[in-house]
């Protein structure tokens, strides 16, 4: 029960930071597909509940394509080694109303080594199509949806 009401607090002080710091936020979220295994990389914050897609803010200064670049590294030690494809483009209410996110396919790729657990990342996976994790969250699913069985894409994230 504490870990819960912990990663509530932290998970909205940074929403706050973000809100107070940037007067619209724009993130990114990266799909990282391994096509030889079907699988596909997700992780576990340790402020939010549910497996999905590695992302975050983009910073001042930043390209949306450089801010997926470190974010991938920072949370999955994944490398890109070519542009990844942006997909598609969604407005996340549920968040703030200011929120927007730029989703990106991602298949030439190299991992250097295992992503260890720290303050920020609490598990890192690559998972079959066919089995994801329970928790993987409703919007990880939808994405996947959209792009694997052609499902049109929603504008809400």
């Amino acid at each position: 029960m504490r870990k819960v009401w912990w990663r509530r607090l932290r998970g909205r002080a940074f929403h706050t930071w973000f809100l107070l710091s940037r007067p619209m936020t724009l993130g990114v979220r990266g799909l990282v597909y391994d096509k030889a295994n079907h699988s596909v990389f997700l992780i576990r914050h340790t402020y939010v509940p549910g497996w999905q897609f590695p992302g975050g803010g983009v910073e001042r200064g930043e390209t949306a394509v450089v801010s997926l670049s470190r974010e991938l590294l920072e949370e999955g030690n994944i490398e890109l080694r070519r542009a990844p494809e942006l997909k598609s483009f969604h407005y996340n209410r549920r968040q703030s109303a200011r929120d927007h996110v730029a989703f990106y396919l991602i298949t030439d790729f190299e991992q250097k080594g295992p992503k260890k657990p720290d303050v920020e990342i609490a598990e890192t996976g690559f998972f079959p199509l066919d089995a994801l994790p329970h928790e993987t969250t409703p919007a990880t699913r939808r994405r996947l949806s959209e792009v694997f069985e052609g499902v049109p894409v929603d504008p809400y994230w």
